[in-house]
Formats: C-alpha cells, structure tokens, sequence
C-alpha cells in the first residue's frame, strides 16, 4: 500500500466490551504502528461495570435527547493545559443493579476465543472480570489510558505527506493526586468509536410529567438509578416499560413495595402470560400527569393516585458529544430516524472511510462486536478479502432499510433473527475479511455453530407462556426448566423451551 494511504494508527474509544474485541482484532492483524484504547472509567468493563451509589445531580429531564442534556465540554483555547476539575454530569455511571445477570446465553456471548466462568447467564461481576481480563488474556493492557475521556473528535484535512482523512482527539485526565483535570490532543489515522450506548437515560414527554416532576422533586425516577428494592419498602411504586429492565424491577420489587406493584405496558412483552404475576397489575400507557393532586391517568380512563414512585424503564439513547460536528461536516447520529448518519451495514460511515463504529446495534451481543472488529480492522490494514461495495450501493442499502424498518416499525439497528437477517449481517464480515496472512496475523471472523444456534433459540432466562406437552399429552402453557424452584432467571434460574420463537432476540 502506498505509506501515502497508510493507516498507521489508530484511536479506540471505549474499554467495555467492544472496544476489548476491537483492540485485540487490530493488535493481532501485526500491522498497525500505534494502537491507543480511551477508557473515561478507572477499569475496562463498560456497562458492565457496577457503581454501588450512581445518583446523578441531575434531574429527569423529559424529551430531552443527548445534545440537550450531554453537550461537550468547553475546551480550554490552549493545550495542553492543567485546569479544575469537571464538575458537570457526564453520564459515566452505569446501570448496573445488584441482581442483573446477563440475558444471552454465554456460548452466544463470550468472545470466540474464550468463555466467561459460569454460565448459560451470569451476574453482572463475571462479564466485567471477563472484559477486564481479557485485555491481560492478550496483552492490550498497555494500551489503555484509563481515567481519559475523549472530548472532542476532530477530522483534519489530508497533507501532502498524507492522502487519508486524519483526526484530532482532543483528551482530558482525571489527576486524583492533584485533584486537576488534563488536557492535551493527539492525532491519528483512525478511529474506531466503541463507546457503547447505555449512558444518557431516556424519559418519553408526556402532558404533565415535567410539572410532575417539579411539583414532586425525586417521585420520578430512571431505572438507571435502581439499585435494589430495599429503598422502595411499602412504596406504592409504578413501572413504566416492560423490555427487560422493566420486567426484572417489576417482579423484584414485589418483594418490598406495597402490592400490588403496577406496570404501565404499551404492549404485551413475549414472557407476558394473560394474567399478571401474583403482586403485580398491568395499566396501559400514561396519558397525562396531574400536578395538582399527583394523580396519573391513563390511556383507558384509570388512574392511580398516591403514587410514591414512578421508576421510567424506557431505554437510552445514543450520545457521541465528542463528535464535532462542525468540523466533521455534520452531525454522527440522526435522533430523528435512530440511526448514524450515513451508515454502511451499522459498522461504516460514508464519507469518512477512517471511521469506525462497533456495538451499536441490538443482536447478540458480545459476538457481533467480534464480527465488527476483525472487518474494521482487515479492512484499515489493507487486507481485506473483498471491498466495500460503491458509495450509490451503501446509499440504496441505507435508504432501502430506513424505509423497511419504517415500515414494520423496528427500529433501524434492530437486526432480527428470526427472519435471518442475523445470518446475513455476520456473513458480510465474514466476506470482508477473509483470512489471515500466512504466518497467522489477523483474526478470522468466528464460525456461527449448530451448537451456538440451538443454545439462542433454545435457552431462555425468563419463563415463556406458550402451548407445549404436559406429562399427559395434552396441551399445555408450560415449558421445560432447567431449575427446580422454577424463577425463570430471577434467582439464577433458567429455561430450556422446545420451540422456537419469533424475535428470539427480543430479550437483548
């Protein structure tokens, strides 16, 4: 290649689990010169690191997505530079809470080269030990500037020494010795964002809530903030959402809330039966807050008053503040339509070829980042097997899905399983990358197994109504378990289903 369009080096953001897979992948490929991973946290783990007290300063903010509520920081006009320290929320912590285990099953989730210590699903500590030593498993540890968040992603104009579209990364460090933030900037060929998106909570605008919240200052709260039930004891509490989060809270709470624990639904959750639970009462969507007497009306006229708690269990939205749009050309992400601006199979951005974006979409995670990671890093080290397809055939693939997911009202880095969408989508990395050199640098795209298969449609961490055999023959509501007392999951039991399912990865 010529050392004109040479990626040389390159800049990882992120130290949870895909930037763990990212960093190996361009290590093993032997080839890049300087290879730096930005971690803003004091250990690697991601999300799967666990913050025992996560209160933010600040409140929920209803509506407001992440450039409202997670902008940049101001940058100092010299670098480097030795200033006080940050004081304004960034979102760091995470939404770990004490009983969460995870919900793939480990033959599907570890990375291919190594399986997590227990399993089919474990608690939250054994994925975060695992990321965190999987950069000593393979020796990326001295590579990761810990304590270093990543403040402000610049592209610079190709030089005369170089053809490539470089970046500028402007980087501040926590000093606790000094109490003192660091600023400096370094530059690279590429960069990779890996920086997960379970950061910045969401709360949906509804009529009343804001005055709501300010009538009752603390009521209102995200399930990023949960910890454990016990803060909630003979609370009238109401859950709003019913993915995972929402269904884990629910039934958790029973044990400590006033009875019963309600949950506002907007639809009928897979592992929903046609009754709720014992201690628990399903309400439809919320219609209107009212702040004078605290009263919450729903959808079918019912309302519930004395409400001690609202915990909002409806998801996060992706944040990038770093990314400077002006400079860039634009912004990353387009909140309007959920999804990067400009992307190629959720993995590539147009118009910057030295960009890179692994973990975004919903599909099995951690595996698919493997996927991501080894095609990024063939394809910025010139070796991989196939190219990118015309710049009009990345448009069309775009726009086509845009319209598709439109109009089965998926969300557009939702990849399904079920319909092999899943199939697809790893095969086209599998295609980019190839093989690897003939002395062995560069990993090879793993293998989807039978065995791999049969564990994501087969085992399930919660219990799931539907028709099955009983001992009798006849037909049946139940399924087989895998624990005798029977939880589903939610004391560290799971399932073994005989069928198959629509939207197997619903759970994620």
């Amino acid at each position: 290649m010529n050392d004109e369009k040479r990626i040389k080096s390159v800049a990882i953001v992120g130290a949870g689990a895909a930037g763990a897979i990212t960093v190996v992948a361009f290590k093993t490929e032997n080839y890049f010169e300087r290879i730096r991973v930005f971690e803003r946290r004091e250990t690697p783990g991601g999300t799967w690191i666990f913050d025992s007290d996560p209160k933010p300063d600040l409140k929920v903010q209803p509506g407001k997505l992440p450039p409202d509520i997670d902008p940049p920081l101001e940058i100092p006009n010299e670098l480097p530079q030795v200033t006080a320290p940050n004081r304004r929320e960034r979102f760091s912590k995470t939404p770990i809470y004490n009983s969460l285990t995870t919900n793939v099953p480990d033959i599907a989730m570890c990375f291919s080269d190594r399986r997590f210590a227990y399993g089919p699903f474990a608690p939250h500590y054994v994925p975060r030990q695992y990321v965190e030593s999987y950069f000593s498993f393979h020796g990326t540890d001295s590579l990761l500037s810990l304590n270093t968040t990543v403040e402000d992603v610049s592209k610079l104009k190709p030089t005369s020494k170089s053809k490539l579209e470089r970046w500028k990364l402007t980087l501040r460090r926590y000093d606790p010795s000094r109490h003192v933030d660091i600023w400096w900037q370094e530059e690279f060929d590429a960069v990779v964002l890996a920086n997960g998106h379970y950061s910045v909570p969401y709360v949906p605008q509804v009529k009343g809530l804001e005055e709501y919240i300010a009538k009752f200052p603390g009521r209102v709260q995200h399930s990023k903030y949960y910890r454990s039930p016990l803060p909630y004891a003979s609370q009238k509490v109401l859950i709003i959402g019913n993915s995972a989060s929402g269904h884990d809270l629910t039934a958790e709470l029973v044990s400590a809330a006033s009875l019963p624990v309600y949950q506002s639904r907007r639809t009928k959750s897979r592992w929903d039966g046609d009754e709720p639970p014992p201690g628990i009462a399903w309400k439809p969507i919320i219609k209107e807050y009212i702040p004078d007497t605290g009263r919450i009306i729903f959808e079918d006229g019912t309302h519930l008053d004395d409400i001690d708690t609202v915990i909002y269990c409806t998801g996060y939205k992706v944040s990038y503040p770093f990314w400077n749009s002006g400079a860039n050309g634009g912004p990353l992400f387009d909140y309007a339509n959920g999804k990067l601006v400009d992307n190629y199979w959720h993995t590539f951005i147009r118009g910057h070829p030295t960009l890179g974006v692994v973990g975004l979409p919903r599909v099995l995670t951690f595996r698919s980042f493997e996927y991501q990671a080894v095609a990024l890093a063939r394809l910025f080290s010139g070796r991989n097997a196939v190219p990118l397809p015309p710049v009009e055939e990345q448009e069309r693939w775009e726009r086509e899905r845009l319209e598709k997911t439109k109009r089965e009202r998926r969300k557009f880095h939702d990849i399904d399983w079920e319909t092999g969408e899943t199939f697809e989508w790893l095969e086209g990395f599998f295609k980019i990358a190839g093989l690897g050199t003939l002395k062995g640098e560069g990993r090879i795209p793993p293998a989807l197994t039978e065995e791999m298969i049969w564990a994501i449609e087969h085992i399930r961490k919660y219990p799931e109504p539907g028709k099955g055999k009983d001992e009798d023959g006849k037909e049946s509501d139940t399924i087989t378990s895998a624990e005798d007392d029977q939880t589903g999951g939610q004391n560290g039991g799971w399932v073994l289903v005989e069928r198959q399912h629509k939207d197997l990865l619903a759970f994620i």
